[in-house]
């Protein structure tokens, strides 16, 4: 599914982005290649990164 629709970016691009160790939405428009335009995105990047962080812990303990 498409998160950023300014730059193009699916909810994969995300997690791979996240996966490498962006932990913030500012973080993952770099890892992509890209800019933040409108901002409308980052609560639904954050979601996901958050996803990914919790799994993360869960794979910890």
């Amino acid at each position: 599914m498409y998160v950023c629709l300014c730059n193009g970016l699916t909810d994969q691009h995300v997690r791979d982005a996240a996966l490498a160790g962006a932990s913030r939405p500012a973080e993952v428009y770099p890892a992509c290649g890209c800019t933040a335009q409108c901002g409308s995105c980052a609560r639904t990047m954050r979601s996901l990164i958050n996803e990914h962080l919790v799994k993360i812990s869960a794979a910890g303990d």
